[in-house]
């Protein structure tokens, strides 16, 4: 395999090689490519433990570090995921936060190793990119969702359904 140009460097405690294999189960166009161990002791580490992981998740090629416990994972970080339906998108969601994960809010949820992640359905994609009514619509209905429901934004882009500032949904 060719060294990619660019790649994403992600900082793991310990887990770099386990985060890259439920990578690869779970996203399409996704493959762990090499295991390198350590040659020697270092800080966060013995010789002969996993040091790095080349891999890559939905085509974007990644390195995992392990690097010990001083660089955590935040949210100025995730990978955002395009999502067709909403079987895919539960698909995603499920296999995230089902896999010791967490839900957050708008789409977003967080992996066991606390890298973030937007599964986003192209149906709100594209009503926000229409701009107007439509897309504040769309926009204040997602702004009530943790994992987006397909079927409230289609109904908020043709304005028939609103959610309340409780996610609860009332006839426009």
């Amino acid at each position: 395999m060719a060294v990619a140009k660019t790649t994403i460097c992600l900082w793991f405690d310990k887990d770099a090689e386990s985060a890259a294999r439920f990578y690869a189960e779970t996203f399409p166009d996704s493959a762990v490519h090499a295991v390198h161990r350590a040659p020697a002791d270092y800080p966060s580490g013995k010789a002969g433990d996993v040091l790095t992981v080349e891999f890559t998740v939905a085509g974007i090629p990644c390195l995992g570090l392990n690097g010990g416990p001083a660089f955590p994972h935040s949210e100025a970080f995730s990978f955002q995921i395009a999502t067709d339906d909403q079987e895919e998108t539960d698909r995603y969601w499920t296999a995230i936060t089902g896999n010791g994960g967490q839900e957050s809010a708008c789409g977003w949820c967080k992996d066991r190793w606390g890298i973030s992640w937007q599964i986003t359905p192209r149906v709100l994609t594209d009503a926000l990119a229409a701009g107007g009514e439509e897309a504040k619509r769309a926009f204040e209905a997602m702004m009530g969702m943790t994992k987006i429901d397909v079927a409230a934004i289609e109904a908020a882009r043709r304005g028939t359904v609103i959610l309340s500032d409780f996610g609860r949904s009332k006839q426009n």
